[in-house]
């Protein structure tokens, strides 16, 4: 996919899917709702992230152009089900150019996804669509997290997101939520925390490009 195809992608589904390190060294999976921000607008500042870092407690750092330290050539880039097949497969972030878009998602600070981006800040992204094999399609990113717990960031992105989810698929987010929607958000921000997912490599995949030769 390009870079305006995996932006509209990520526009039109609604599930993200977050793999994490788990004590036991399994990936720990889990399903979330997401946001997508210009990742140009979350700030002027750099993450350098080293396998292994925490995230801290309250990293308000921004994201600018530069993230993107390679990750290792071809991790998650298979010949198998069509992966890689579009023209942004495989690519590093800081090798694309301008920055694309990023995902923001919001979860329980004590759930375990939470517990192991404290002790391993690395993540895998994947979101995808299609049942019949010819359908399939998708973006897999291997991100750095920042996790934010300030109350404020957290509230908005909450209300952020449920203004999203409140529109039926394929529509833009309401204006306003309900007074009493945006007040059980701000009630549950006390117990979330906002998570930045960095972009350091991406893989995509498009079966409708194959024409059926597989």
């Amino acid at each position: 996919m390009s870079e305006a195809e995996v932006a509209s992608f990520l526009e039109e589904e609604r599930t993200v899917t977050c793999a994490t390190i788990g004590p036991r060294g399994w990936p720990h999976l889990m399903p979330l709702w997401y946001v997508v921000r210009d990742s140009r607008q979350s700030g002027a500042g750099v993450l350098h992230a080293g396998a292994g870092a925490g995230a801290g407690a309250d990293v308000g750092v921004g994201v600018g152009a530069g993230v993107g330290a390679s990750a290792d050539a071809g991790v998650g880039v298979g010949a198998d089900a069509g992966v890689g097949v579009g023209a942004s497969a495989g690519a590093d972030a800081g090798e694309r150019g301008a920055p694309g878009p990023q995902i923001w998602a919001w979860t329980y600070g004590v759930s375990q996804k939470v517990r192991n981006l404290e002790r391993d800040r690395r993540a895998s992204l994947q979101v995808e669509a299609g049942e019949q094999y010819q359908e399939l399609r998708g973006v897999m990113f291997e991100c750095d997290v920042l996790v934010h717990r300030d109350i404020d960031t957290v509230a908005a992105l909450g209300r952020e997101i449920f203004r999203r989810y409140a529109s039926p698929r394929g529509e833009p987010p309401v204006d306003e939520l309900p007074s009493e929607v945006a007040a059980m958000v701000d009630k549950q921000a006390a117990k979330r925390v906002a998570l930045q997912f960095v972009e350091r490599r991406r893989a995509t995949w498009d079966h409708r490009k194959l024409a059926g030769v597989y």
